[in-house]
């Protein structure tokens, strides 16, 4: 574990206090460690830039009833190989489904494989979450919050 350093930021008492109350709702038990998530966010973003090792997520909604859309989704994965873990399909409804991908490899590589499957006609929600893989990650401790 590495030592703490102590640093102070100004901000301006509104913004402050909007920030008081997103992390009084996300369950923080203080600022600290929300700040300390919201660099780490930071960080992350870019290992995508400086194409570093990540592990990442990708969530889809899609509408099964596209021409295609499923196979497109599966052909895309095979393209990526060895970078797809694991994939999870629910049935939502009639119409829906859900799909998450897990996948390993360099930041930009990830980005491509998920915007490829993102700009399919019939995806109507994605997100890609990233993180670093596990030995970048430096935690000074654990933490408990809810989102």
């Amino acid at each position: 574990m590495s030592k703490l350093s102590r640093t102070g930021v100004s901000l301006e008492d509104d913004l402050l206090r909007e920030f008081d109350r997103l992390i009084a709702k996300r369950g923080y038990a203080n600022r600290s460690e929300a700040f300390r998530d919201l660099i780490r966010e930071a960080l992350l973003s870019e290992t995508v830039v400086s194409n570093q090792p990540v592990v990442a997520t990708l969530t889809l909604v899609y509408d099964h009833h596209v021409p295609h859309l499923a196979e497109k989704l599966t052909d895309v994965q095979h393209t990526a190989g060895a970078m797809v873990l694991a994939a999870t399909h629910v049935h939502l409804d009639h119409h829906y489904c859900l799909e998450v991908i897990l996948m390993k490899g360099r930041g930009k590589e990830i980005q491509a494989v998920a915007d490829g499957m993102l700009a399919l006609r019939g995806v109507e929600l994605g997100k890609l979450v990233l993180t670093n893989s596990g030995k970048n990650l430096k935690h000074s401790g654990h933490h408990n919050h809810s989102h």
